[in-house]
C-alpha cells in the first residue's frame, strides 16, 4: 500500500481534500454564501443551534461526563448513552467551522473552554472515552460491537481536522489531543494490534482526513486496514445479521448498501478516500456500483435512506413504504459525505443532484424554522398529527410526530449543525481547465485555478423560488478558462446564455462555456422550477397508484392545516384525499395549488371487495376543494397536522 500526501500541503477550509481526483474543493475561505435560504439556515445555525446545542449537552451532562472523568468519578456519575461523547466532538466541528465562516469570537471562545474540558480527560497514551476503561468501567475496546469507541474517536479527528483547516494558528490543543489519540489507535489496531474494527464505521473518514490534514500516512494506512477487515468476521454475529454493521462481506465484494444506514454511508465515504488515497481503482469502482444501486433501488424520492425502523437499515431492492420511513436524517449527513468524495473523484453531476435533493428535502427539513427543534426521522406520511414535545427534557429517540428540541439520542442536530456551517464547501470546485459551479446560492467566489490565476466570481440567484441563475465575472484574463454549471437532471427545457449571446438550449449534465472572460461578463443559466408531477417505478409497490409533486429541487407535500384551510373541514386528512387530476397541479403567484377529492370516510366495516370491485368509485365524495402544496422542509412549523408525499391520483 502506497499513500502520498505530498499534494495536499496548502490549507483549504473544507471537510474532505483528497490528494487527486477530477475536482479540487473549494473551502471557507474560497467561497462566501451571501443570500437565500442556506444564508438564513447558516445564520439560524450560528446564532441559536449551536448555543441551543451546547445548553443541551451541559443539562444533560454529556460535556459533565468529561469533567468526571479527569475528576475519577465517571464511574459514578456518568451520563448519556456509550456514544455521547461523539456528540460533543460533533458539535465542536460544527463550531470550528463557524469560526471559519464566520469569525465569530464568542463562538471561539466557547470552543476553546469545551476543548480545555475535553483536554483534561484524556489519558496520557491518548486514549479518551468517558464510558470505558476506568476504575468501575469496563475494559477498552471490550465491546467493540457496540461501544462506539472508534466511532468516537471518528468525529474527535474531524473536529480537529475542521479546527486545523479554519484556524491553524489556534492554541487551544484541539489538533494536539486528536492527533494523541489517532497515534493511540494505530498502535492499538495497527498490523501488530487488535485485528478488528469497531461496530459503527466512523473512524474511517476521519482517520483518512487527519492524515491528509497533517501529512501523516499511517493515519490513512490505518483507515485503509479498517476498510479492508470490515466484512471479514471480526464483530460477532446479532440478531439482525452482520449486515447491520457492514461486517457480512468485504466492502470491495458489496453491490450495494445494506445495514444500518448511517453506518453503511459512513463507511462508503471512508472507503472512497481510501480508494483515491492508495490509488485502489478497483475499490473505487465497486463503491460506484454500490452508490449507483442504492440510488436507482433503495433511495426515497427526498433523497432519505433506510426504510426499517428494525435496525435504522435499508430495506430491499425497492421497499420504500413512505409511511414507515425511517430515512433518518443523519443517513443522510452520510449520504452527502458519500456523494461528494464520489463527486469529487469523477466530477459526475449526478454525485450534485442527489447532495442538492437531499439537502433541501432531508437536511433542511430536519430542524425547526428557529434551529431548536429537530426531526430524527423523516415520514413522508404522517397519519397521526403529531404532539407536542415537552420542551424542558429531552425525549426518547423519536419517530416523526413533531420536532423535538432533544433527544436522548441526539446525533442528529449537531450532524446538521455540522454540515449547515460547513455548507460553503459544497458549492464549487476546480480543475486544471477552470471553475465548476455544484450548487446554487447567492455567493461569492474569490479563489484561485491551478496554475495560479486569480479568480472571482460572484452568483446572484433566488433559486429555487427562481430559475434564473446569473454568475458575473470579476476578473479579466488574456488566456481562456471554462466556467462549468450543472443542469440538473429533472430541468428539461433548461437554457444557457454566454456573454453576449443569445440562449441556447441546455440539457440535464453540464454545461461549460470557455473563454478568454472580461470583468463584468455574465453567464446566466435558466432553469425551469415549475411544479412537476412525477409517478415511482411501479415496483415500489407502496406508493402504486400514487404521483408526488416537485418544485424545483424541493419535494412538495399536503398538509392538513392547508387542506382544512381549502374548506374540507376542521377536522381533514390527508389519508381521505385524491388528487382530481394531473393537470390540476399548476403554480398561482409562487404558491403550487391541486384540486384534491375529499372522500367521506367508508361505511363498510370490512376494507375488502370482491376481485375487480373498486370501492372508491362508489363512495360519496364530500367536497372538492383547492389546496396549496408546501416544500416538504416546512412541514410541521405550524403545530401538529397530517401530510402526505405521495398523493393517490384518480
Amino acid at each position: 500500500m502506497i499513500v502520498n500526501l505530498t499534494s495536499t500541503t496548502r490549507t483549504v477550509a473544507t471537510p474532505v481534500v483528497p490528494s487527486r481526483g477530477a475536482l479540487r474543493p473549494l473551502g471557507l475561505d474560497d467561497v462566501r454564501i451571501t443570500g437565500g435560504v442556506w444564508a438564513r439556515r447558516q445564520a439560524i445555525n450560528g446564532r441559536a443551534t449551536l448555543a441551543h446545542i451546547e445548553y443541551w449537552m451541559e443539562h444533560e451532562s454529556w460535556l459533565g461526563n468529561f469533567d468526571a472523568a479527569a475528576a475519577g468519578t465517571v464511574a459514578e456519575h456518568r451520563a448519556g448513552r456509550e456514544f455521547s461523547d461523539s456528540e460533543v466532538y460533533k458539535l465542536l466541528e460544527a463550531m470550528a467551522w463557524e469560526v471559519g465562516r464566520s469569525d465569530d469570537a464568542e463562538v471561539d471562545a466557547r470552543l476553546t473552554t469545551l476543548v480545555a474540558r475535553i483536554a483534561a480527560a484524556q489519558e496520557p497514551d491518548g486514549y479518551l472515552n468517558t464510558q470505558f476503561g476506568r476504575p468501575g468501567q469496563r475494559a477498552r475496546y471490550s465491546d467493540l460491537e457496540w461501544g462506539h469507541e472508534l466511532y468516537c474517536f471518528g468525529h474527535l479527528f474531524q473536529a480537529a481536522v475542521a479546527r486545523l483547516r479554519t484556524r491553524p494558528d489556534a492554541t487551544d490543543g484541539l489538533v494536539q489531543i486528536a492527533r494523541l489519540a489517532a497515534d493511540h489507535v494505530c498502535a492499538a489496531f495497527g498490523s501488530g494490534g487488535l485485528q478488528r474494527v469497531g461496530g459503527h464505521p466512523e473512524i474511517e473518514p476521519a482517520l483518512a482526513e487527519l492524515g491528509r490534514a497533517t501529512g501523516e500516512a499511517r493515519y490513512v494506512e490505518q483507515a485503509a486496514l479498517f476498510v479492508a477487515r470490515r466484512g471479514t468476521g471480526t464483530l460477532a454475529d446479532i440478531e439482525l445479521g452482520r449486515s447491520y454493521y457492514q461486517d457480512d462481506m468485504p466492502v470491495r465484494d458489496a453491490t450495494v448498501l445494506r445495514g444500518h444506514a448511517v453506518r453503511a454511508n459512513y463507511l462508503a465515504a471512508g472507503a472512497v478516500d481510501v480508494a483515491i488515497e492508495t490509488d485502489d481503482s478497483e475499490l473505487l469502482a465497486a463503491l460506484t456500483t454500490q452508490w449507483e444501486n442504492t440510488i436507482a433501488h433503495r433511495t426515497y424520492i427526498t433523497g432519505g435512506q433506510g426504510a426499517h425502523h428494525s435496525g435504522e437499515s435499508f430495506g430491499d431492492d425497492w421497499e420504500l413504504p413512505p409511511d414507515r420511513a425511517y430515512s433518518e436524517t443523519c443517513a443522510s449527513v452520510g449520504s452527502i459525505m458519500f456523494s461528494w468524495r464520489l463527486l469529487l473523484a469523477q466530477g459526475l453531476p449526478r454525485y450534485a443532484d442527489l447532495i442538492e435533493r437531499t439537502l433541501y428535502n432531508v437536511v433542511a427539513t430536519s430542524p425547526s424554522h428557529e434551529g431548536t427543534a429537530f426531526f430524527y426521522t423523516n415520514t413522508l406520511h404522517q397519519r397521526q398529527p403529531g404532539t407536542t414535545p415537552a420542551t424542558d427534557v429531552s425525549v426518547p429517540r423519536a419517530t416523526s410526530s413533531l420536532r423535538a428540541p432533544w433527544f436522548a439520542v441526539s446525533c442528529c442536530p449537531p450532524n446538521v449543525a455540522r454540515t449547515f456551517a460547513s455548507l460553503a464547501a459544497y458549492v464549487a470546485t476546480v480543475d486544471d481547465t477552470g471553475l465548476q459551479i455544484h450548487q446554487y446560492v447567492p455567493s461569492q467566489i474569490r479563489t484561485h485555478l491551478p496554475d495560479g490565476r486569480a479568480l472571482e466570481l460572484d452568483v446572484e440567484t433566488d433559486y429555487p423560488a427562481d430559475g434564473r441563475i446569473r454568475v458575473i465575472v470579476r476578473t479579466s484574463h488574456a488566456e481562456p478558462w471554462t466556467l462549468s454549471l450543472r443542469v440538473p437532471a429533472w430541468a428539461t427545457g433548461a437554457t444557457l446564455t454566454p456573454p453576449g449571446d443569445l440562449p441556447t438550449p441546455a440539457a440535464p449534465g453540464t454545461v461549460r462555456v470557455t473563454s478568454a472572460f472580461t470583468a463584468g461578463d455574465v453567464v446566466e443559466l435558466w432553469v425551469p422550477v415549475g411544479p412537476r408531477v412525477v409517478a415511482a417505478d411501479p415496483r415500489i409497490d407502496a406508493v402504486r397508484g400514487c404521483v408526488a409533486v416537485e418544485r424545483g429541487p424541493e419535494v412538495m407535500c399536503l398538509e392538513s392545516i392547508d387542506l382544512a384551510g381549502a374548506g374540507a373541514g376542521r377536522d381533514a386528512d390527508v389519508g381521505h384525499v385524491h388528487l382530481a387530476s394531473r393537470d390540476s397541479v399548476r403554480e398561482v403567484d409562487g404558491q403550487v395549488v391541486a384540486r384534491f377529492e375529499v372522500d367521506a370516510p367508508p361505511a363498510d366495516d370490512w376494507p375488502y371487495g370482491a376481485s375487480g370491485a373498486v370501492p372508491d368509485v362508489d363512495r360519496p365524495t364530500t367536497t372538492v376543494v383547492e389546496a396549496p402544496l408546501i416544500a416538504y422542509h416546512d412541514w410541521a412549523n405550524r403545530g401538529p397536522s397530517t401530510m402526505r408525499v405521495w398523493l393517490p391520483s384518480t
